[in-house]
């Protein structure tokens, strides 16, 4: 049975390996496998365009090439190649020399033998040899993976890596929802791929870094803003634990903004009442928006209105659970500050819940080949 396997192939200024990574991959056709592969320019202001379109010239029946007319980065590149494609599976190479494409070989495996939807290739399964370059990109690499994993709750030894291999109904139903145009690629898929329930083999690959000077692209700047992906499109689907550990953090933040707006205020000689609905609406304002920055997915199950309305009945019942718990305690002789802070702290909790089961919601993806 022939197997055609679809590799996206992003190209920034790569002319000096561009056509010696395309003789290797082209090298995986067989008898048993048909290749397509689909070369998308991210407008290269070298020669890889034209050493693409010699390429596709040369090698019609395999190659097929699409040009960005500005500059993208490698995530929109690869958005880009993923509508294209139309193989049975859907992989990743990049247009450099660091990656050896027979690996693709042993990724199919598990895919043909029905065990997986995704197959990552791992830069660190490998005990071989290898190429010594720089530790803290290795170390970037690594910490990056291991933040991945307790929001994906997968146990992927190489979140980061170029090498990933999809079924392509699921890439399809992933593809139309990815937004990151850079590096903050492999996080969002990643977060996805998860979130859909994927049943995902790790294989051991050959790697051969390449230095700066030789065309490394990648930085500290997309390390952060890695950091940033993994929160954003990952949080909301995190184990409780993880979840509860980051609206503690944005929860106590607002918490402490709704404090000391209060002594603010009451500083001033703000009515009782005022500044105690003032600092709380303030406090509940900074905390929607760390949460659909962070947390919680907007929009996730309601229309922007819907959401706004299930905000606003969280508002109205935890604002009077802040105002009636502060004026009790008041009432009993607590002072002024202990009493917000107890309001606080209840208010942490209560409004945890109300965001999590009914300002944002989110209906349970599952893939056709996952498991439930």
């Amino acid at each position: 049975m022939l197997t055609k396997l679809s590799l996206i192939v992003p190209c920034y200024n790569e002319e000096t390996t561009l056509h010696g990574i395309m003789e290797r991959v082209l090298q995986l056709r067989s008898d048993r496998l048909a290749l397509e592969i689909v070369l998308v320019d991210d407008c290269s202001t070298d020669k890889s365009r034209e050493v693409a379109e010699e390429l596709r010239q040369r090698y019609p029946d395999a190659i097929k090439l699409v040009c960005h007319r500005v500059n993208q980065g490698k995530g929109a590149a690869l958005r880009t190649g993923f509508l294209e494609a139309t193989g049975d599976y859907v992989g990743i190479q990049d247009a450099d020399m660091e990656y050896d494409p027979e690996d693709y070989l042993t990724m199919l495996e598990p895919l043909l033998a029905g065990k997986a939807d995704v197959v990552y290739g791992s830069r660190y399964l490998r005990p071989d040899t290898r190429r010594v370059l720089y530790f803290w990109h290795t170390w970037m690499n690594r910490t990056l993976t291991r933040c991945s994993n307790m929001f994906t709750n997968l146990d992927i030894t190489d979140m980061e890596t170029c090498y990933k291999l999809f079924r392509r109904d699921v890439i399809a139903r992933i593809a139309p929802r990815l937004r990151e145009n850079r590096f903050g690629f492999e996080p969002e898929i990643t977060a996805y791929v998860a979130e859909e329930n994927c049943r995902v083999y790790e294989c051991a690959i050959h790697y051969h870094p390449r230095s700066y000077d030789e065309g490394k692209k990648i930085g500290w700047k997309d390390g952060l803003r890695a950091l940033y992906c993994i929160l954003h499109y990952g949080a909301c689907h995190a184990p409780l634990p993880m979840q509860l550990l980051l609206y503690l953090l944005i929860g106590g933040s607002a918490a402490l903004v709704n404090l000391i707006c209060f002594l603010v205020l009451r500083g001033l000689d703000v009515p009782l009442a005022v500044a105690t609905g003032g600092s709380y609406l303030f406090a509940a304002a900074l905390n929607y928006l760390f949460c659909i920055m962070i947390l919680f997915r907007h929009k996730a199950r309601w229309s922007t209105a819907g959401e706004l309305l299930a905000y606003v009945v969280t508002l109205v019942i935890m604002g009077g659970v802040d105002f009636g718990v502060t004026m009790s305690l008041m009432r009993c002789g607590v002072g002024e500050g202990i009493s917000k802070a107890v309001a606080s702290l209840i208010g942490f909790f209560g409004n945890f819940f109300f965001r999590r089961n009914l300002v944002f919601p989110l209906r349970r993806r599952v893939s056709d080949g996952g498991k439930a």
